[in-house]
């Protein structure tokens, strides 16, 4: 299908990767301009838009936002753009609460996990609701849109097969993370245990000696091969179990952000999922 020259000068801006990604993947072989706002490689929580960043969102047509904590800062311009040209993640799917479980930092705060994507039917979801919103802006592409976010769909899908049969096969069904936790989405979906140092939004990056001790103890009852950390995490907490472990530190990524590196090379989340079955299957192991 040839582009069409009615779509040269949308613009569609995503604060995060995930929404940069599900955009780019919906829209592709179509001359919309899709951007990231946040640099990759850059720590989510504390960004803050430049008055140029600002003045871009409001000239995009289509502005996609988290709207959690990590975006806080969006609150205060909302009332400057269209409420049509904007979509929360939040809004799309049926939220979780973060939990505080057994010996973990924080507090008993009720909140909402943002990290709405990181199941890959929610990204379904997700994405079925972009493509309806960028055809409207472009319906004169509504084949285009359709077609590629029914093929990246149907990879999602294998995904999740893949992951529900590694779940199903395995001898355990409990992970560690000795780091923050913002994959409650993921796990509620293949019904996985887990245990970590912090919730997912939290700011915190050093744990308690409670803490940690509590999260050595576990992978030693249970027996658990792999303590994961995330993607941009310096891993000191899941290290410090390694060492007294003996499990292995691997990464689990939640696909928030990325390296530098990893967006030049076009990495998707269906990749950033791929290597995350692979993880997932020797920490089940």
């Amino acid at each position: 299908m040839g582009c069409s020259t009615k779509n040269e000068n949308i613009t569609i801006i995503s604060t995060s990767f995930p929404g940069y990604d599900f955009v780019r993947a919906i829209t592709k072989d179509s001359n919309i301009n899709v951007k990231m706002l946040i640099k990759p490689g850059v720590e989510i929580h504390n960004f803050e838009p430049t008055p140029k960043d600002i003045i871009n969102i409001k000239n995009s047509d289509l502005f996609i936002y988290v709207g959690g904590d990590s975006d806080e800062w969006v609150s205060d311009i909302l009332n400057d753009i269209n409420k049509d040209k904007t979509i929360k993640l939040m809004d799309l799917v049926e939220l979780t609460n973060e939990e505080l479980k057994e010996g973990m930092e924080g507090n008993d705060e009720v909140e909402y996990d943002e990290h709405v994507w990181t199941s890959p039917i929610n990204a379904i979801e997700i994405i079925n609701k972009l493509k309806d919103e960028i055809i409207i802006i472009d319906s004169s592409n509504k084949e285009l849109y359709e077609k590629n976010a029914n093929e990246y769909i149907k990879e999602l899908y294998d995904i999740d097969n893949k992951i529900r049969d590694i779940v199903n096969n395995s001898k355990t069904k409990e992970i560690i993370f000795g780091d923050r936790f913002p994959i409650i989405y993921f796990t509620d979906e293949y019904n996985i245990n887990y245990y970590a140092a912090f919730k997912g939004c939290a700011h915190e990056t050093e744990a308690s000696s409670k803490t940690i001790a509590f999260l050595i103890n576990k992978v030693k009852e249970d027996k658990i091969p792999v303590v994961f950390k995330l993607e941009l995490s310096s891993g000191n907490i899941a290290n410090t179990i390694s060492k007294e472990t003996n499990a292995k530190v691997l990464e689990f990524n939640s696909a928030h952000n990325i390296t530098p590196d990893n967006f030049k090379n076009g990495i998707t989340y269906v990749d950033i999922m791929k290597k995350n079955i692979e993880v997932l299957k020797e920490a089940l192991s």
